[in-house]
């Protein structure tokens, strides 16, 4: 009797200086969904050549497909975008030249969405830069190709915002071309991202 009451208090006094140590495990180990219902990930693709004025630089929508942010002591991010869900906004464009410029993305000669539908970002390290500021790298998978990003990201409010540039030459995707090279689309685009993890 006398040594499972010195176990109980054993056991008690274990569980007082562990506590707080468990609970610290606990918060920093989690994992969470991303909500793709209150997320947003945009690409802006930008004109350029000779008559560039009379073209127009073009906003895309990508929804998040699916994704988790990891709060462990090893932080990081994973993100998948289906890209035949990807959709041209460019609301001042007439619907039938929106039209054209959606499969045009959609086709061979840019995303290839049937072939490689899609495109995922997976953290392979994240740095804190001060005030809620943070420097996220990662391999970005686009087109069927590899190639290493880095994002900038800060945090407030529970949204995870921030963008990263790209150039679509690196993933195998030529920048469109139309009158003779006259107007064209940068190689460069730029990604923008607002991100809410699930409660």
């Amino acid at each position: 009797m006398c040594l499972m009451k010195v176990a109980k208090v054993a056991s008690g006094l274990l569980a007082i200086i562990l506590g707080p140590w468990t609970d610290h495990v606990s918060l920093f180990g989690q994992s969470h969904s991303i909500d793709v219902t209150k997320s947003s990930l945009k690409v802006r693709v930008f004109k350029s050549g000779l008559f560039s004025a009379f073209a127009h630089d073009h906003e895309i929508e990508a929804p998040i497909d699916k994704g988790t942010i990891s709060s462990s002591a090893n932080p990081g991010v994973q993100l998948v975008v289906d890209a035949r869900k990807m959709r041209v906004l460019d609301p001042e464009i007439a619907g039938d030249k929106r039209s054209e410029i959606q499969r045009t993305m959609q086709s061979s000669s840019v995303l290839d969405s049937e072939h490689f539908p899609e495109i995922s970002f997976q953290s392979t390290g994240v740095k804190n830069n001060g005030n809620d500021l943070w420097e996220v790298q990662g391999n970005l998978t686009l087109h069927g190709q590899v190639r290493p990003l880095v994002v900038t990201v800060t945090s407030r409010d529970g949204h995870y915002r921030g963008s990263a540039s790209l150039k679509q030459s690196n993933f195998g995707i030529s920048p469109i071309r139309i009158a003779g090279g006259t107007v064209k689309v940068k190689d460069e685009v730029k990604v923008e991202f607002d991100i809410v993890a699930a409660q």
